[in-house]
């Protein structure tokens, strides 16, 4: 029975050590997984927003288009107001801006998914 308890103590400090030095280990990782990831996730954002503007239509394209009605209209043309569109009727983006914002927004959410686990792991 002496053989046994000693082994037994043996066994729990070696264990403990092991598991402090993996703990540890996986702590600091996930610390850096934490701020590569909320640096990422800024950067990301930032480029979602500046590439925002190409989700919509040019305002000033509108206002042109309505400047140039109301001065046909001035000048007695009445059969040029009726036929334009509004620029922002006929306007669509393009598939390409559609395809990288969708992928900005992919790697966006990766990335915060990636916080989050790494959050629940620190927890854990």
């Amino acid at each position: 029975k002496d053989n046994r308890s000693r082994f037994w103590g043996v066994y729990k400090r070696v264990a403990e050590e092991h598991d402090g030095e993996f703990l540890e280990r996986y702590t600091s990782d996930m610390d850096i997984v934490l701020v590569f990831s909320g640096l990422f996730s800024t950067v990301s954002t930032s480029f979602i927003v500046v590439m925002e503007s190409n989700l919509s239509p040019n305002p000033s394209d509108t206002t042109n288009a309505l400047l140039t009605q109301l001065v046909q209209i001035g000048l007695g043309n009445i059969a040029a107001v009726y036929t334009p569109a509004a620029p922002a009727s006929t306007w669509s983006p393009t598939t390409t801006a559609l395809r990288i914002q969708a992928i900005a927004y992919a790697s966006l959410s990766m990335s915060l998914l990636a916080a989050f686990g790494a959050v629940l792991g620190k927890q854990w």
